[in-house]
């Protein structure tokens, strides 16, 4: 990924807050039969430091995790807010006109060499930390004890996990930065009045940083 210096973004903090926010990631693997993507909610742990641990899990049925290779980095790529931004929002437009669109957003790439797991209570407690996540918001949280064991234990000889210490992670918040102060407080008007609330408060904060 290229990364202009204005655009990158290298606090691990940062990115954790990214990834864990836009959990359903791209997963970008290399076996015998090629490349190949999957598309997957992960669940990531700070350990080991400094970057942590990807986990997701993938169905039985689906050969990735029998052709991917555990020699070579795997990738991931979490794809947080982004839009479109018009050259009219500038008021540099009326001084000189020499603007052109472009598109705002902020991504994530996480590396790391992956392993395949089967440990029955390996994928429970991945399944139960995937729930936990995505639950939390629901006025009655659904448990993964809320269906019945023999159910659920069907259900985990289903799938297969995959476990990514992480080795490096990169970030690009493409936030207007090479844009004048003025341009930039003109596309987070533009964008509040659109209703972007959240790409409008990544170019705030990388205003203010």
């Amino acid at each position: 990924m290229h990364i202009p210096r204005q655009f990158e973004e290298a606090r691990v903090d940062v990115l954790h807050a990214l990834m864990r926010d836009y959990p359903f990631a791209s997963l970008i693997t290399s076996g015998e039969s090629g490349l190949d993507v999957n598309h997957l909610p992960f669940v990531l742990s700070p350990t080991p430091q400094p970057y942590g641990t990807l986990r997701c899990h993938v169905a039985r049925a689906n050969p990735v995790w029998r052709d991917l290779s555990t020699s070579m980095e795997a990738v991931v790529v979490f794809h947080g807010p982004h839009t479109y931004i018009s050259p009219s929002w500038y008021p540099s437009k009326q001084e000189h006109g020499k603007v052109v669109p472009t598109w705002n957003y902020a991504v994530v790439h996480a590396y790391g060499q992956p392993r395949i797991v089967e440990d029955a209570d390996w994928l429970t407690g991945l399944v139960s930390a995937l729930t936990s996540q995505h639950e939390s918001e629901q006025n009655s949280p659904w448990h993964v004890s809320d269906a019945p064991a023999d159910f659920i234990d069907k259900m985990i000889r289903s799938i297969v996990g995959i476990e990514i210490p992480l080795r490096r992670i990169y970030g690009k918040w493409k936030q207007s930065q090479n844009r004048s102060l003025a341009d930039r407080h003109g596309v987070v008007a533009a964008l509040e009045n659109r209703g972007e609330h959240e790409v409008a408060e990544l170019i705030r904060r990388t205003t203010d940083s």
